[in-house]
């Protein structure tokens, strides 16, 4: 299932998600990985999490981030958690495009038992009704 991490740019949506991912590291049977745009956040991750810089892969649009997201999960089975931080900050993904991806996202997430929490710049009302559910934190 996916998780949503919401709110205005610097209302402190990062530093959300990085105490998430280390909170869960403690009840973790599987593998984290933690999706960013950089390796800034490096050292205040629990270095039992396998942090991911997307921008060293190139990725351009948000067929090209699910493909990308799937890939990693076929090669690693055993993640349980995946975070990622500032999906709006890629390339060519805007807040249109978000209920495509968040539904894309959440059914590879089904089909793996995987839980992802995704952290987004937008408000609630910006979403679809059915997504509003997966609203874990509304900044």
């Amino acid at each position: 299932m996916v998780h949503l991490i919401l709110g205005n740019k610097g209302k402190g949506k990062t530093k959300v998600v990085i105490d998430n991912a280390n909170a869960m590291i403690k009840e973790a049977k599987g593998s984290i990985v933690y999706i960013d745009q950089s390796l800034r956040h490096m050292y205040e991750l629990n270095n039992k999490i396998r942090l991911v810089n997307i921008k060293d892969y190139g990725i351009k649009n948000k067929d090209e981030m699910i493909g990308f997201i799937s890939g990693i999960i076929s090669q690693n089975r055993d993640i349980e958690y995946l975070y990622m931080d500032g999906l709006l900050k890629l390339d060519d993904v805007n807040a249109e495009d978000v209920d495509y991806v968040v539904r894309k996202l959440d059914s590879i997430c089904a089909t793996y038992k995987i839980d992802m929490t995704v952290s987004l710049s937008l408000n609630a009302d910006d979403l679809a009704e059915d997504l509003r559910e997966m609203v874990q934190t509304a900044l």
